[in-house]
């Protein structure tokens, strides 16, 4: 149930516990950034955007604000200020009959967060 799966990704994002993020993940997920044209594959790549996603996003000020969610997946709205600019998104989550992520995919608005984003987790990214 993905109650379970969502109850395990709430926990992560509370944690930073990136031995839990990586159980979470199925081994073949999928990560769709917001600045990457093609679809991330693999536990590792999505292991490493999703962890560096969390360090640059999930400070102090960021807070879902919103949550839809059907059997199997969720749709989760967040918020967070970072260098003034207000960024607002949505993490798109599909979760296996085990409650692995198997897909993640995050859209954020406006072009400026985007930009702050691209330019921030791009640091990130280098240093792993």
């Amino acid at each position: 149930m993905t109650t379970t799966g969502l109850a395990k990704w709430y926990g992560y994002m509370k944690s930073h516990d990136t031995a839990a993020l990586w159980e979470l993940l199925h081994p073949d997920a999928v990560f769709e950034s917001p600045v990457v044209h093609t679809p991330q594959r693999g536990r590792d790549i999505t292991f490493k955007y999703l962890s560096s996603a969390e360090k640059v996003l999930g400070g102090p000020g960021f807070k879902y604000v919103g949550e839809w969610r059907n059997d199997r997946s969720a749709v989760l709205e967040f918020e967070n200020e970072i260098e003034g600019i207000t960024i607002n998104g949505v993490d798109i989550i599909t979760f296996d009959t085990d409650d692995r992520i198997t897909h993640f995919k995050v859209m954020v608005r406006p072009l400026k967060a985007i930009n702050l984003l691209h330019r921030l987790m791009g640091e990130q990214l280098q240093k792993m």
